[in-house]
C-alpha cells in the first residue's frame, strides 16, 4: 500500500480507473457504491492530502457548504425532540449520525472536482465504461424479456410488466439507462475523431434503438420520458444535429408502436400511464384532491402537505418522513383510494380498494427536501441548482452554443437537468444511489467548466 502511494505510479490512470467503474458499483449495489466513494475520498486525501480544498469557493460551492451544515443542525434538532418526548421511533441521535454520515457526498464532491479540475481523471475511461455498462444492462433485459429470466437467474419480477434485468427485484433497469446511456452518444465524436461520419451516424442509430428498447422494456415510465426530453432539447438547441430532429421523433414512435403492438405488457404499462396522466390532469385541474378516484402518485404528494406542516422551516430530519407521515395532522386512519388502472387482483378488476396510509418519502426530490429539511433546506438546494444552471447553462452553454467545439461537458449538462427536473415522480433524494449519481454529475460539470475558466468569464 505504501508503495502505490508513494511511488511514482500513473496516478491518472489509477484516479480514473476508480471512476470508471462507478456505473458497475451502481450495478453492483449500495455497499459497493459505498466502497467506491470511500475509496475515491480516501486516496485523494492522502495522496493530494489538504490541496483538495485548495480551490476556488463559487457561491454554489458556499451555500453547498451550509446546506450541509443545515442538514446536521436540522438532525441535532429533531433527535433532540425525540430524546426530550422519550420517543422511541428509532435509536436515539440516530438522525445526527445519518447526518454526519452523509456528508461523505459533500467530501465526495471536493475530491472528485479537484481531481477533473487538475485533469488528473481521464474521462474517456470513464464514457466507455458507462456505455459498456448501459449496453450490458440492456441486453440482459432483452434476454430476460425472451427467456423469463436475465443472465443471472433473476426471474422477471411480479407480472412481467416491469422488467428489472441484473438488479434483480429492485425496478430501476430503465433509470440506470437513461443515466448512464447519453454518454454513448458523445464517446466516439470527442474521444474518436476520425471516425467516418456515416460510421458514426449508424452507430449511434444502432445505439439509441438499443437504449430506448431497453427503457420501454424496463416499463420505467419516467426514464422514457426523461430520455426523450435530454435528447430533444439537445437536438433543438445544437445547431449541428438539428437535422436529425425529425429522424429522432420518428424512429422513437416507431420503436414505441412496435413495442406496444408485440407485447401486451408494454401496451398495458403505457396505457395505465396515459390514463394515470388524464386522472392526474383532471384532479389538479378541477382541485380535486380528496377525491378516492385519483392517481396512486397524486395520493403519494398529497401525504407530503400534513406532514411538512409539523415542521416547514427546518424539517424534521433526513429519512425521518416515514415516521411523521404517520403522525401528520389530519391523517385518515383507515385511508383508502381506488385504482382504475391497476389489475392487482382476480379477473383483473378495476376498481377494488387498496390500503394506503405513508411511503417511505414523498417520490419527488423537492417535496422530500422541504419535508426533511423544511423552507430553509428547499431555499438552499434551489439557490445551488439556480446557480449552476444559470452560470453552465444559460452564461455558457447557450451563449457559446455556435462556437462550442468542447463537447465534454455537454452530457452531464443535459444529465443534471433531468435530474433536478421538479416535476418528476423520483426515488428518495437522500438514498446512496440517488445521492452518489447526482454529486457525480454535479463536480464533473463543475470541474469541466471550471477548468477552462469558463466561470470566471462569466462571473
Amino acid at each position: 500500500m505504501y508503495k502505490i502511494l508513494n511511488l511514482n505510479f500513473n496516478k491518472n490512470a489509477f484516479f480514473s480507473i476508480l471512476l470508471a467503474i462507478m456505473p458497475f458499483s451502481f450495478i453492483a449495489g449500495n455497499m459497493l457504491i459505498n466502497l467506491n466513494i470511500l475509496a475515491l475520498i480516501v486516496l485523494a486525501l492522502i495522496v493530494f492530502k489538504i490541496k483538495i480544498f485548495d480551490i476556488k469557493y463559487y457561491i454554489f460551492d458556499k451555500i453547498l457548504i451550509l446546506f450541509f451544515l443545515f442538514i446536521l443542525f436540522t438532525g441535532i434538532v429533531n433527535d433532540y425532540h425525540f430524546y426530550v418526548n422519550k420517543l422511541e421511533w428509532k435509536e436515539y441521535f440516530s438522525t445526527v449520525k445519518k447526518s454526519i454520515f452523509f456528508f461523505r457526498y459533500l467530501l465526495f464532491y471536493f475530491c472528485l472536482r479537484y481531481l477533473i479540475e487538475r485533469k488528473i481523471i481521464d474521462l474517456k475511461f470513464f464514457f466507455i465504461s458507462t456505455s459498456i455498462a448501459s449496453i450490458f444492462v440492456c441486453l440482459d433485459i432483452f434476454f430476460q424479456f425472451i427467456y423469463g429470466e436475465d443472465i443471472f437467474g433473476y426471474e422477471a419480477y411480479g407480472s412481467g410488466r416491469k422488467l428489472s434485468g441484473p438488479f434483480g427485484n429492485e425496478l430501476i433497469a430503465g433509470g440506470f439507462i437513461q443515466r448512464f446511456c447519453f454518454f454513448s452518444f458523445f464517446l466516439l465524436p470527442i474521444f474518436f475523431k476520425n471516425i467516418n461520419n456515416k460510421v458514426l451516424i449508424l452507430i449511434i442509430t444502432v445505439l439509441f434503438v438499443i437504449y430506448l428498447s431497453g427503457i420501454i422494456l424496463s416499463g420505467n415510465r419516467m426514464p422514457f420520458i426523461l430520455f426523450f426530453f435530454m435528447l430533444t432539447l439537445f437536438l433543438i438547441l445544437q445547431k449541428n444535429v438539428r437535422k436529425y430532429f425529425l429522424v429522432f421523433v420518428s424512429a422513437s414512435i416507431i420503436i414505441l408502436f412496435l413495442s406496444i403492438k408485440t407485447s401486451e405488457k408494454v401496451a398495458s404499462n403505457f396505457n395505465k400511464l396515459f390514463i394515470q396522466i388524464n386522472y392526474i390532469s383532471k384532479s389538479l385541474i378541477n382541485s380535486e384532491f380528496n377525491d378516492i378516484e385519483r392517481a396512486s402518485y397524486l395520493v403519494e404528494f398529497a401525504t407530503f402537505y400534513d406532514t411538512w406542516l409539523m415542521n416547514k422551516y427546518i424539517g424534521g430530519g433526513i429519512k425521518n418522513f416515514r415516521y411523521y407521515c404517520h403522525i401528520r395532522p389530519n391523517i385518515e386512519k383507515n385511508s383508502i383510494f381506488y385504482s382504475y388502472w391497476d389489475q392487482r387482483f382476480q379477473g383483473g378488476e378495476y376498481g377494488k380498494k387498496i390500503i394506503f396510509k405513508c411511503n417511505m418519502h414523498p417520490h419527488n426530490y423537492y417535496l422530500e427536501i422541504m419535508t426533511e429539511t423544511g423552507v430553509i433546506g428547499l431555499i438552499l438546494i434551489t439557490m445551488i441548482f439556480s446557480s449552476i444552471l444559470y452560470i453552465v447553462f444559460f452564461k455558457n452553454y447557450i451563449s457559446q452554443i455556435k462556437k462550442t467545439k468542447n463537447l465534454i461537458y455537454v452530457p452531464f449538462l443535459y444529465l443534471f437537468l433531468a435530474e433536478i427536473f421538479p416535476i418528476k415522480a423520483s426515488g428518495s433524494f437522500f438514498t446512496t444511489g440517488n445521492s452518489t449519481y447526482l454529486f457525480l454529475i454535479m463536480a464533473i460539470l463543475v470541474g469541466l467548466v471550471s477548468n477552462d475558466k469558463s466561470i470566471e468569464k462569466k462571473n
